[in-house]
């Protein structure tokens, strides 16, 4: 029996493999690669397959990893003992992460791509609490003049993302690739 990221990756195989349109909206380019949370170490293991299937297709690969982020923007932060004393003080400072993590993926997107490339996200749900997702996937992804790929650890219904468990999730026109499409 075939298991589920293997027939994810099937489908993102199957998907980035047809010929890109040129004139679509940044909603369009964007392709969510929706996994189980509990798949999540495997998926890691296995992100270099996503990655040869993408340039097997002739679309350049870049992935950027979300994973460390926080904790990188935090230990560059002036007042971090205080922040870990006292971590309501944070709580005023996680917009200012989540600019500041969205103008560095900016500044790499732009180094990295053509209209053939793949810029991917991995470590979406260490974002869980910090920053929004989804402000992040739709500030980056009119920046991105290929396709976007986020890795995305949740659920997807009627074009209504969720992330891990949470409760809520937002709409979103993207394309979402699961393991049963």
């Amino acid at each position: 029996m075939t298991d589920r990221l293997s027939k994810l990756l099937t489908s993102f195989e199957t998907h980035i493999s047809i010929p890109w349109p040129v004139a679509v909206s940044a909603h369009e380019r964007t392709i969510f690669l929706v996994y189980n949370k509990q798949d999540e170490l495997k998926l890691r293991a296995r992100v270099g397959e996503f990655e040869l299937a993408s340039t097997q297709s002739n679309h350049p690969w870049t992935l950027l990893d979300l994973t460390h982020s926080f904790e990188q923007w935090m230990s560059d932060q002036d007042y971090k003992e205080t922040y870990f004393e006292d971590p309501e003080y944070l709580e005023g400072l996680y917009d200012d992460f989540a600019d500041e993590l969205v103008n560095n993926l900016i500044k790499k997107v732009n180094i990295n791509q053509s209209k053939d490339s793949v810029i991917a996200l991995l470590g979406c749900g260490t974002l869980f609490g910090f920053a929004s997702v989804s402000g992040v996937v739709e500030a980056l992804a009119e920046k991105v003049t290929g396709r976007l790929i986020v890795f995305f650890p949740g659920e997807v219904e009627n074009n209504n993302y969720q992330l891990l468990d949470a409760k809520d999730g937002w709409g979103y026109h993207a394309t979402a690739i699961t393991a049963t499409v």
